[in-house]
Order: C-alpha cells, then structure tokens, then sequence
C-alpha cells in the first residue's frame, strides 16, 4: 500500500512541476485529495506553494507524516493570512462550543431569549442554571452538559448550521449534541480518515473568530460576554497559552478526542495587532489501537499534540511580529501566562 501511495505522490509532485501554476491556484490540494481520497493527506512540501518564509516554517511545523495538522491564521488588521491544509476537514470536538455560543448570543440580541434565562443541566436531577452561567462555563471548563443544555435551546445542531451559514462561512458542519458526540468518540481515526460529522476546517473557524472579533454578528454586549469567557479558558495549558506572554491577551477554546487535540483563539501582537487562529493535530503516535492498548502510549500521544499546537503558536506570533517590525529585541523572553 505504502508502495502505491508513494507512486501517486510522485505522480502529483511531476504534475506540479509540469504546471507551476497548479502549485499556487489552490489545485494542488484538489489533486492531492483527487488522489488519496480519505486517506492519509500530509501538507504541501513544495516550497513552490509557500507565499512567506513564515508559510514555510509552519509547514514545517505542520508535518504531517505522524498525523494530519490543519492550520489557518489571519491578521485581522492586514489580512494577512497564513493557511496549511486549511481546507481540509477536522473534528471539531469542543471548538464547535464558540459557534454554539455565538449562535445563542445572536438569539439574546434578537429578543428571543435572555442571559437569565435557566435551563435545566440535560442529567438526572440535573440543576436549573441561568443562560449566562451556562455559557461561561461551557467555554472556560468546556462543561459538557452546559454545552447541551444550551444547544437544546437554540434549536440543536440544524439551528447552529444556519447561523453560520447566515455568517457567510463554508466548511462548518455539526450533527450531534455532545453527549452522542463523546459516547460515539473513537469509531474512526482523524489522523488518516476525514470525514464531515461535527468537522471544520480551519479556515471555517479562523473566520468564525474573525467575525466575533470584529463585531459582525453580535452586540458589543454580547462579543464582549463571549471574548471574556474565552479569555478566562483554563483547558489546554499546554496548548497555545504555554507559549504565549500574558500581554498576547489571549482568548481561546481548546477541543480535545480520540487521537486529535484542537485550539482556537485569538491572540495580540506587542503592537496590538489582533491575529486569529485555529490549529487542529490529528495522530502523533503510531495508531489508534496503540493508544487505546497502553495508557503511558497514550498520555505520550496527547503530549506531542499539545507540542505541536505549542510549537505553531509559538511560530506564528514570533512570524506576524516580526515580518512587520524586526527590531532586534527578543519577544521570547517576555512573561508567560501559564503551563
């Protein structure tokens, strides 16, 4: 099998050189998944397809010969944008609680229901807590019976679809409430399978933040109640906020299943510049059946995803400050805000 895959790499690799503008139209992902299908795609190694020398060392970054690795970011004062199979779909796990969140809060603008008002925790004896609590703690725990409980309300995963569809933004897909999502976790494995269920891409998710950020969608009453539930996230300590200074301001959701670990956020330059960015690692162990057979295995896997998505934020926010204003000083040794 690997005999033949190598072939058709090669095959798409002569067809890029044949045709550079395949290279840096987009096709060569079109080919690459015309080619594999859902099999394992790893990122574009053509140093023809990078636009920046930061493009190039997040690839880099991005291998993804453990594992697919999906990243895409943006400034949201340049536009400038940064993308490393960033078309591709990923689980989205808990990310997809900022679209629910966002959804909620739009129905709060629009009078169809207030932050006050309390829903039921969706277990036995589950309690009554108000809207607001529930979406607080849905972002910053990542509280799954919150999630769900606010989910109902909105009318389920149909109702979060439309919202952003309305958004104007593809690649966005959720099927299930969290409580099916956890209990069906594991049935395939997102380091060489895609599929679409509960999936995004990257691109699909920087532009959500993007929005949010900006003041698109909601009030600035309501970005600001889901900015600072996102800002006070305690999941993913060795995520992006490992490597990012306090004075980043970051504001993130973390998502986390079998054999895929997954953040978004958005985070500041020293100068201010706000830059999004949604990160997905698939993998980084040899399978699924070796994680699931070895608990050491498995706590080894979690950690090198958590590296990598450390290690591209850690890229980023060095590679956005410093392709605009390369003074000399060393932003590393500034003071972080976390493990």
């Amino acid at each position: 099998m690997r005999k033949g895959l190598f072939g058709r790499l090669a095959a798409i690799g002569a067809m890029l050189i044949a045709t550079p503008a395949l290279a840096n139209d987009g096709g060569f992902e079109s080919q690459f998944d015309t080619v594999l299908g859902t099999e394992v795609r790893t990122p574009q190694a053509y140093e023809s397809l990078f636009s920046s020398p930061l493009e190039r060392q997040i690839a880099q970054l991005a291998d993804g010969s453990n594992g697919r690795i999906g990243v895409y970011a943006i400034d949201l004062s340049t536009g400038r944008e940064v993308g490393i199979l960033a078309d591709q779909r990923f689980p989205m796990a808990s990310t997809s609680k900022v679209a629910i969140a966002a959804t909620f809060l739009a129905g709060v603008d629009a009078g169809r229901w207030s932050l006050t008002t309390e829903y039921r925790l969706p277990r036995p004896g589950g309690a009554y807590l108000p809207a607001y609590q529930h979406l607080s703690l849905m972002i910053s725990k990542s509280c799954n019976d919150c999630t769900d409980a606010l989910l109902n309300a909105v009318g389920g995963p149909r109702a979060v679809n439309k919202w952003v569809r309305d958004a104007g933004i593809e690649g966005f897909e959720l099927t299930r409430d969290i409580a099916t999502l956890i209990r069906e976790d594991g049935r395939t494995d997102p380091a060489w399978t895609v599929v679409t269920d509960d999936s995004a891409t990257p691109r699909a998710m920087g532009k959500l933040l993007s929005g949010i950020y900006q003041g698109k969608w909601l009030s600035e009453h309501s970005r600001r109640v889901l900015l600072d539930a996102m800002e006070e996230t305690t999941t993913g300590k060795h995520r992006m906020r490992s490597v990012l200074p306090a004075s980043a301001n970051l504001a993130h959701k973390t998502g986390t299943l079998a054999r895929t670990a997954s953040d978004i956020g958005i985070f500041h330059t020293p100068d201010g510049r706000a830059i999004a960015v949604a990160i997905y690692v698939t993998g980084q162990s040899p399978s699924m059946a070796i994680e699931n057979g070895s608990r050491g295995q498995k706590l080894e896997a979690r950690a090198n995803r958590d590296a990598r998505i450390s290690s591209i934020t850690q890229a980023l926010y060095h590679g956005f400050w410093r392709n605009e204003v390369d003074d000399g000083r060393n932003w590393a040794s500034a003071e972080y805000g976390g493990e």
